[in-house]
């Protein structure tokens, strides 16, 4: 009876899944397919908490799709394939390609390790697989709004059909999930592939309308929230686009920007693997950072939400409450690390990673990038969001910053995202804020100044 191996890793999904479709023709009639997911430590180590139990529990979610049937391993990929595949007598192993820089290298590890058994790659977790837009010289983007019309252009298959039923294989040993301790208080959404669709569902009907604007509001139901269930592949990007085919509205295309975006920091890391950690605009190397005990306890502040700027302390207290920041704060909490406080981009990246659920290497590194002015961006460093018009402008009435910082909630609007102003002072227990803005502009501007004159 053939069987053949269907190995998810970002792709935690039945519907709108090629590699599932390829792996069910290879098996035939008459065939089985065995599903395996392989816990392997070079991934599972680095990720922190919130991802960790996200992904248990969208496995959990996959097993009850498949009936029980998913098998569950421990280990370095290209020994514990090339096992399974004997075990069970595999004439191939099926997968979604994997586009990252680990990725890469771990699947042409186990594609030599299986010999003369075939790896057989079919789609990938991006709408256009990363490598595939290019300028008409052939040579990868550098700035992504040309980059989203050649996407555009370009364009993405349709979804691939869901398969009446599989043929999962029964009875193969599976090893235990792994443990998760230690997350106590952290709202996760919830897990797997009908979660997601879901999400998408009420999205679709209830807030894409007013996108375009509302996207910006932290402290609305603005966005799709959809991040993690694109990051575990429970939901496919392509499936998004294709129901969105038609609609010609500024929300709806400046929610396919979303995708495009994130397609778009994967095609840069497919092109510059080492960007996922050191500066893309290699010149920003020379770019001087603070270090010692000061700079220790300024980014102590920022990780846990106090530096007296309300809108950065909402944000780093939304991440270590639900693994997740709006995207808007992202980027004020990220600059006012690298361009207020001086801190390494990458210092920042890691925290996040460690933090978020929806934690993507590339889309992460490379938002930090942008901000911190050594990416992608056309016009890097001197963007240098100030907090506090940050937050009268996309929080005006206060509303996300009551929520995350409960010390502020009496305080008026007029004074919430300035409370050193308000005529009362500062709440008790609110901090001041830990560095004078409108100074450290100027200081990082200068450094950038000195590096920009050496290149």
């Amino acid at each position: 009876m053939p069987t053949a191996l269907l190995w998810f890793r970002r792709d935690l999904r039945l519907g709108d899944h090629p590699a599932l479709l390829e792996a069910v023709a290879a098996a035939g009639p008459d065939g089985a397919v065995v599903p395996v997911f392989v816990f392997d430590p070079r991934l599972w180590g680095p990720s922190g908490l919130p991802r960790r139990q996200f992904l248990l529990d969208c496995l959990a979610d996959l097993d009850r799709q498949a009936g029980g049937a998913l098998v569950l391993r421990h280990g370095d990929p290209a020994r514990v394939l090339p096992g399974l595949v004997r075990e069970v007598g595999a004439v191939g192993v099926h997968v979604s390609a994997d586009t990252g820089v680990y990725g890469r290298e771990r699947d042409a590890a186990v594609e030599r390790a299986l010999g003369g058994v075939p790896l057989v790659r079919t789609g990938s977790p991006y709408a256009v697989t990363p490598g595939r837009v290019t300028k008409s010289d052939g040579t990868p983007f550098r700035v992504f709004s040309p980059f989203a019309r050649a996407w555009r252009e370009h364009g993405w298959r349709d979804p691939a059909p869901r398969p009446d039923a599989v043929p999962w294989a029964t009875g193969v040993a599976s090893e235990d999930p792994p443990e998760v301790t230690g997350l106590d208080g952290v709202a996760l959404p919830p897990a797997g592939e009908a979660a997601g669709l879901d999400a998408w569902r009420r999205f679709r009907a209830q807030r894409l309308e007013g996108y375009r604007t509302s996207r910006n509001t932290p402290g609305t139901d603005g966005t799709s929230r959809l991040s993690a269930y694109l990051k575990y592949g429970c939901v496919h990007p392509r499936t998004l686009l294709a129901d969105l085919a038609g609609l010609d509205s500024e929300s709806a295309d400046s929610f396919r920007n979303e995708l495009a975006w994130r397609d778009f920091y994967a095609d840069v890391l497919w092109h510059r693997p080492e960007s996922a950690r050191e500066p893309l605009d290699r010149r920003m190397q020379a770019m001087t950072y603070d270090s010692g005990p000061e700079a220790e306890e300024r980014f102590a502040a920022w990780a846990e939400g106090r530096t007296g700027y309300p809108v950065v302390d909402a944000g780093m207290r939304q991440l270590l409450g639900e693994a997740y920041v709006h995207n808007r704060v992202r980027m004020i909490v990220a600059s006012f690390l690298v361009k207020d406080l001086h801190v390494d981009w990458r210092r920042g990246a890691r925290h996040f990673m460690s933090h978020l659920v929806d934690g993507d290497l590339a889309s992460n590194n490379h938002g930090w990038q942008w901000v911190a002015g050594t990416g992608t961006d056309a016009s890097p460093y001197y963007r240098v969001f100030n907090p506090t018009r940050q937050g009268k402008e996309f929080d005006p009435g206060g509303d996300y910053v009551r929520r995350w910082v409960p010390e502020l909630r009496d305080v008026p609007a007029r004074y919430v995202h300035e409370p050193w102003l308000a005529p009362a002072g500062v709440p008790a227990g609110y901090p001041l804020p830990v560095v004078d803005h409108a100074e450290e502009r100027r200081v990082a501007l200068e450094r950038y100044e000195r590096v920009r004159d050496r290149a």
